[in-house]
Parts: C-alpha cells; structure tokens; sequence
C-alpha cells in the first residue's frame, strides 16, 4: 500500500492507495512544533484506527508546503515503515512541463494537483485549491502549467476582517438565505461564500479571455466543497486531486 501526505499550512492530509484505490483520507492539524516522534505516534494512531497495518505499506510520498515539517515527517515515516518517503520537488519526475520562468519555485501541492488535473480532465484547465490560500493553476492546451493566481483564503480574510474591525465577530462557513443580509452574521456569510464564488468565476472569465479558450475548472482543498455548490460556471469538484497527483507521481519514480 502507498501512504499519501500533503503537508499544508493548516491542515496535513493522510491517504492510504491500495493500487489505484484510496482506501481512507484523514486530517492532521498542521503543528510546527511538533516533533518526529509526535507525528510517528499520530501516522500510526490513524493507520491502527482504519485497520492498515505498518507492514503493508510498501511506498510513501509527501509533498509540502511547510519546509520546517517536511523532515520530521519524512523521518517519522521511516521510524515506522523502514521507508524514506519521496519527497516531491526539485529532481523528481512528475511528467509536468512547467512553463512558469523559475519551476523550482512552484509549490508542491501545485504540481501535485496540476499532474492529477492533466490525468484525469480535458485541458485547457484551470485548478483550483480552497486551502489557507485560494491558488489558480492554469494549465494550456498542451497540458503544460504556464502560471497562475494566488490570494487570500477565505480562513484568512475572516481572521482579518474580524481581527480589524471591533464589531464584527467571527463566523461558520454556511451559506445565508439569500445574497442580501439582514443580520451581521448573514451579511459576513454572504461575503466569505456568495462573495468567494463570484470572485472565482470572475477570475476564471479573466483566465479564459487571456487564453482565448474555454477551460475546464476543477476544485480542490479543504474549502471548495463549501462554495463549490455557488458557482454560476460548472466546477468538476475533486477533493482528493492533491493525493492522487502524489500516486501519480510515485509511480512515474519507480523504477
């Protein structure tokens, strides 16, 4: 079996594949001052808890957005398994062609949703992923990645928006009634959900006038399936793309 981690700034994402299959995901909240042993207790508390025993995992890949983690987990992987992960990023094969001017540069969840997306859907293509940050990742005609768009997450600007302001509370991600709000909660829903669909398909109409091609859109990360229902434009929703973009991956580095 292959063990999956996408290593995020809030959450860290576990998968198991039995070949093609992904038997369970789970979530980890992302602790920078967690140790090695601290995450080994974690991996294995989850692999006991879905009934995958540490001898049947035969590979590991991880990719990571946090580079202070990346090492405790690799090595917390390996405390348990014998096996040092694949760590997406520079050097490891990915069948990706990178346009971008410094590829080295791209984030490694970005590759991994990008080589997913180019599996799996018709390009042009545009990927999206609802995490701490809101990316788009543009991806041509010939399924090469040629740039993209990163902003805020939602997460973040609630936090912003409720830090600067003395009135205004924090809130749950739920939907109002209606675009128009008659109380504070609603109206600040409205924002963060109404608000986040329609920048998003306002983007994705600036994306395709520059290519000059209709593209199609699909969304990841822990935020999407919260808004995805709200956009006007049809959004292929795929929350596990970043895990299947590191199988994809581990198997193009097997010999």
């Amino acid at each position: 079996m292959l063990l999956t981690l996408d290593i995020g700034n809030t959450n860290i994402t576990m998968g198991v594949y039995d070949g093609r299959e992904l038997k369970f995901v789970s979530r980890l909240s992302t602790d920078r001052l967690r140790t090695k042993d601290q995450y080994a207790v974690d991996i294995r508390a989850i692999l006991d808890i879905y009934g995958t025993p540490l001898k049947d995992v035969d590979g590991a890949i991880v990719c990571s957005v946090v580079p202070q983690l990346t090492a405790p987990v690799s090595q917390a992987i390996k405390q348990l398994t014998g096996l040092m992960p694949l760590v997406v990023g520079p050097g490891i094969k990915t069948g990706l062609n990178i346009k971008i001017s410094n590829p080295s540069i791209l984030g490694a969840d970005l590759v991994a949703g990008c080589v997913a997306a180019i599996e799996h859907y018709p390009c042009p293509a545009i990927v999206l992923d609802l995490g701490t940050a809101t990316t788009f990742s543009v991806l041509d005609s010939t399924k090469g990645m040629i740039g993209g768009v990163i902003m805020p997450g939602m997460v973040i600007s609630l936090d912003a928006l409720t830090a600067r302001t003395s009135l205004l509370q924090s809130i749950g991600f739920e939907a109002p009634s209606s675009v128009v709000g008659t109380t504070t909660a609603d109206c600040m829903r409205s924002g963060m959900i109404f608000g986040t669909a329609a920048m998003i398909d306002g983007m994705c109409d600036r994306i395709e006038a520059e290519l000059g091609q209709k593209c199609t859109v699909v969304a990841t990360g822990g935020l999407s399936g919260v808004v995805v229902k709200y956009f006007k434009r049809k959004i292929e929703y795929n929350d596990n793309l970043l895990l299947e973009g590191l199988r994809l991956i581990y198997q193009k580095n097997q010999k």
